[in-house]
């Protein structure tokens, strides 16, 4: 196990009616004036909206609104965001949402207390410095509700990258696991796989001896394998949802990727996917994932052969362990399917011919040096390799 600093102060609201703790929460982390973040339909047609404005209220807090968010989110809307958030003196930001509107909304926390272009963050620049930011979370899947990372996509250009810092880090999360009751199984399903990738990103390790998040991440794919096919039977589940919110938060919070390494790779090369066709990020990892198993897996043939072992209950071939390991990547594969996602590039909506500019996006866009990085370093010809294996 190496070294590690782990810190993760968000509060956490668990439950039925969780939101209307909103406003006292927000005047516990001594915010005054707040800038209301979200998307727009599902928010307000819930009423989801009206009743954390009336938890603000009660409280005598302050607040502005900024709607509009997209998923993948623009770059657009967060300088928008950041001129408003200045313009109004806003102290803090309070997203409404899932991951794209949390990122958007730490994006904006971010740039608003940062004199250069908020994108030198996704450029590699540390997030030092923010507004504190709140959440209250209407799906399981991104676990931005919990970690210090944001994702957005850059309009000029299309880039889609990451930045990180505890700086971002939800001051307070709201998880109210019946607000993602009215989901349609697609966004459910989307939810789902987000979460299984983002328990193989730190699965697949060059670290040894790394027992206890090898372990922890176990036992959070375990839940996800019982709870998912529960919740697209029954939306209405709501300890299968409660189950399944709570996991979303575990499996990105980064305490099951401490102390080792981690991979990474497939959410950079689905990025350029959900960044050039706006797919839903969970249905471009369901046909990203086993590709780049399947090509990665000779690297370390028993950690996929673990996995598949621990978790999805395939018998081990001592003899012949790279059977076991792509039996593991096939039940992998069909689980995610079998939730109804996507099985290849033209289910997803994408195009062969794009191949090419997928991996320039990927390897060279925006400043990169020809080639990712992660449990297995991957060239252009690799990365163009694995998207064939999509098709």
């Amino acid at each position: 196990m190496n070294n590690f600093n782990f810190y993760s102060p968000t509060y956490f609201a668990f439950g039925k009616d969780a939101e209307n703790q909103v406003g006292a929460l927000v005047r516990r982390f001594d915010g005054s004036n707040v800038l209301l973040h979200y998307g727009g339909g599902s928010v307000v047609r819930s009423g989801l909206l009206e009743r954390v404005k009336a938890s603000l209220d009660r409280e005598g807090i302050e607040y502005v609104s900024l709607g509009g968010v997209k998923p993948n989110p623009r770059s657009g809307l967060v300088y928008d965001g950041i001129d408003l958030a200045r313009r109004e003196g806003v102290n803090f930001v309070l997203a409404l949402g899932g991951g794209s509107t949390i990122d958007s909304a730490k994006a904006i926390a971010a740039g608003a207390v940062y004199d250069g272009d908020f994108w030198d963050f996704y450029a590699g620049k540390p997030i030092e410095k923010a507004l504190p930011v709140g959440t209250v979370l209407t799906i399981a899947a991104a676990g931005s509700e919990g970690s210090p990372d944001s994702v957005i996509t850059n309009e000029r250009g299309m880039y889609k990258r990451g930045a990180s810092g505890d700086a971002i880090r939800p001051r307070f999360s709201v998880l109210n696991p019946a607000l993602t009751q009215t989901l349609p199984p697609y966004q459910t399903a989307c939810g789902i796989t987000d979460i299984l990738a983002h328990l193989y990103e730190r699965y697949l390790t060059n670290t040894k001896e790394v027992e206890v998040t090898d372990r922890l991440i176990e036992a959070l794919m375990l839940t996800m394998i019982h709870e998912g096919p529960r919740v697209i039977e029954n939306p209405d589940n709501y300890e299968a949802r409660a189950n399944i919110m709570w996991a979303g938060m575990m499996a990105h919070n980064n305490a099951c990727g401490v102390g080792r390494s981690q991979d990474w790779n497939s959410h950079n090369i689905e990025h350029e996917l959900s960044a050039l066709y706006d797919c839903a990020h969970g249905a471009g990892l369901a046909v990203t994932m086993p590709a780049v198993f399947r090509y990665v897996m000779h690297h370390d043939v028993m950690r996929f052969a673990q996995v598949a072992v621990r978790v999805w209950g395939c018998p081990m071939d001592f003899f012949h362990p790279e059977a076991t390991a792509l039996a593991g990547i096939e039940a992998l594969r069909r689980f995610i399917t079998d939730l109804g996602m996507p099985r290849n590039f033209y289910e997803l909506g994408a195009h062969e011919a794009d191949i090419p500019k997928l991996v320039d996006m990927l390897c060279n866009g925006d400043g990169r040096p020809g080639f990712i990085t992660g449990f297995v370093t991957l060239n252009a010809e690799d990365c163009a390799n694995i998207y064939h294996m999509m098709v």
